[in-house]
């Protein structure tokens, strides 16, 4: 493969097989003449030829014979040194020419041999990247949300803290917008990456060769992912301005993150109370989710508390680039912090509404089952028409398992359907008058009994549908925000293909709308998310208590490792995560260990 650093450099090519040939045969001939010409030299002085000006001295011939033999000697062996220097020389390149040859990639030269990895390998890789390229985008958004409370006024008065101007700290909306746009360009790799993953799962492809392909796409994806994020991780820092200390961006920085932490601080006493409320209003299963998300909302705020005061400290003594990785740490500790807080008033809100559909949900559900039981006794007694009114409220959708012309069901299957919801009603409505009862598990219950007859009659079970769907991604999200060095690729992954399943289609218009379609993507978004938030936990289970240095419990740094806040490479819980990708992680890893 070919280095990235000379990748588009032209090559030079190789000297043809002749052109060595003729080298060989010009150094051969050289190498003769060299052998002959002394040869003929010693020839010439030992015939005894007279030297011009002076008679024949027989001793001084008999001398010259002798050191003529001795250089002949020698000279003969020198030629014979260089010729066969030079057969190796051309040997040599000959063959090297070959094995280049054979490995060339340009036209005409056979293909490399790539060795690919083992799907089980490429399989393996994929499954982490998504991991590492979710935490990567989840953090981008985390401290992406604390520079946009600079934007302005930036939410907080910096001179009351710091003698310098609130005006100097601001950022203007357009410095944030490349960040936004960056991050929404990552957001959507991702979110292919997840879509491939899942479709993955489920078979699709079949072929081994196209399955390898699509585990290579999702590496890809991931990868470009990071890229995007690193590519920006730079000019954010620069924009954010933290290295510049207490007298620039880390001074007005700072004072946000310490307003949100009150404002969390005095919400914690309210939010136990609401989730004290709930506990005594519905069943014990309403707010299994939540129970234990005041106490670590808790732990991340003293942990938030610590870090605060240490960043403030590095600042004072001019230590601005630990203070800065301080800051970053309070950062996501806080922000974890509002996801645990924020869900339990979400909870509380969803229940409250839940509770409050529930009533029309059984009227819906049961118009459902009335007009499923009507197409049968028509169809049965041979009256039916199409165009006749299925109830007082009018005529079918077209489509729908109401109209004879559509219905891929067959009678009998139908009537099943609709005595099995019919069941399902009949004991949400005892359970309503047992007492308390969990009002989103009652409407989620409703809706998926009278789904397999639901023929878009009654639009409260869509709407019923989303309210869970929407409460089951929430949830299933927050687990995996508080929680992400222990929770993995499978959760993910459905909390991914559940959110695409939320989304409404752009396509999507009133109109032209499938209500059907749209009620069986909302039921699979809300089952999906319940199995995310049931895989998330199981990973938490087996994950266990992140192990860090001697009073790690004290300053809350073992929940900040388990939640991602630190990357938990040093005792001390390692440094912290912030915007970016992997280079950016690396470089802030070399940054706090220098």
């Amino acid at each position: 493969m070919t280095s990235s650093l000379i990748r588009g450099r032209p090559r030079r090519g190789g000297s043809p097989i002749s052109v060595r040939v003729v080298h060989a045969l010009v150094g051969g001939v050289a190498a003769v003449v060299w052998l002959v010409l002394p040869a003929m030299t010693a020839m010439t002085i030992g015939d005894g030829d007279p030297v011009a000006g002076g008679a024949p001295r027989p001793v001084a011939g008999a001398v010259a014979q002798q050191e003529v033999e001795e250089t002949s000697a020698v000279d003969l062996v020198m030629p014979l040194l260089a010729a066969v220097a030079a057969g190796v020389l051309a040997g040599y390149g000959f063959l090297r020419r070959r094995r280049r040859a054979r490995g060339r990639t340009t036209p005409g030269g056979a293909p490399v041999p790539v060795v690919e990895p083992a799907v089980g390998e490429l399989d393996e890789r994929a499954r982490a990247l998504l991991v590492e390229a979710d935490d990567w985008v989840r953090v981008s958004r985390e401290e992406l949300g604390f520079v946009a409370g600079r934007v302005g006024a930036g939410g907080g008065e910096p001179a009351a803290v710091e003698p310098f101007a609130a005006e100097s700290f601001a950022i203007e909306p357009s410095a944030v917008e490349p960040f936004e746009r960056v991050l929404r360009d990552a957001e959507g790799e991702l979110a292919v990456a997840f879509r491939m993953r899942w479709q993955y799962e489920g078979g699709v492809p079949q072929e081994s060769a196209a399955r390898r392909h699509v585990l290579a796409g999702i590496v890809g994806r991931c990868e470009e992912t990071g890229r995007l994020l690193d590519a920006q991780a730079a000019a954010f820092d620069q924009t954010r301005g933290l290295e510049e200390g207490l007298g620039g961006g880390l001074g007005h920085a700072l004072v946000v993150a310490e307003g949100r932490f009150r404002e969390l601080a005095g919400r914690i006493g309210d939010t136990d109370a609401v989730l004290a409320e709930l506990g005594e209003r519905y069943a014990p299963s309403a707010t299994a989710a939540v129970a234990g998300h005041v106490e670590q909302a808790k732990d991340r705020l003293v942990f938030a508390t610590t870090r605060l005061n240490l960043s403030r400290q590095r600042a004072d003594s001019g230590e601005n680039g630990r203070a800065a990785g301080q800051l970053r740490s309070a950062e996501g500790a806080i922000a974890q912090a509002a996801v645990l807080i924020d869900g339990i008033e979400r909870l509380a809100g969803e229940l409250a509404t839940a509770a409050a559909m529930v009533p029309a949900a059984l009227t819906g559900g049961e118009a459902e089952i009335a007009g499923a039981r009507e197409w049968l006794r028509r169809a049965g007694a041979g009256t039916w028409d199409a165009d006749a009114p299925r109830s007082v409220g009018g005529p079918p959708p077209p489509g729908s398992p109401a109209s004879p012309r559509a219905v891929e069901v067959p009678p009998g299957e139908l009537h099943a359907r609709a005595t099995r919801a019919d069941l399902v009603l009949a004991v949400v409505r005892e359970e309503l008058t047992s007492g308390r009862y969990d009002a989103l598990d009652v409407l989620r219950r409703i809706v998926r009994g009278v789904q397999p007859v639901f023929a878009g009659r009654a639009g409260v079970i869509p709407a019923a549908a989303l309210v869970c769907a929407r409460s089951a991604v929430a949830g299933a999200d927050a687990v995996v925000a508080t929680h992400r060095a222990a929770v993995g690729g499978e959760a993910r992954t459905r909390l991914a293909e559940a959110r695409r399943l939320l989304a409404p289609p752009a396509s999507a218009s009133g109109a032209g709308r499938d209500v059907r379609q749209e009620l069986a993507d909302l039921v699979a978004a809300d089952a999906l998310a319940q199995q995310a938030h049931d895989l998330a936990e199981q990973d938490i289970r087996v994950h266990g208590h992140p192990v860090v240095g001697p009073g790690a419990d004290t300053v809350g740094l073992a929940g900040a490792v388990l939640g991602g806040v630190l990357l938990g490479r040093e005792p001390d819980g390692g440094p912290p995560v912030s915007f970016g990708g992997p280079r950016s992680r690396e470089r802030r890893g070399d940054t706090a260990r220098t």
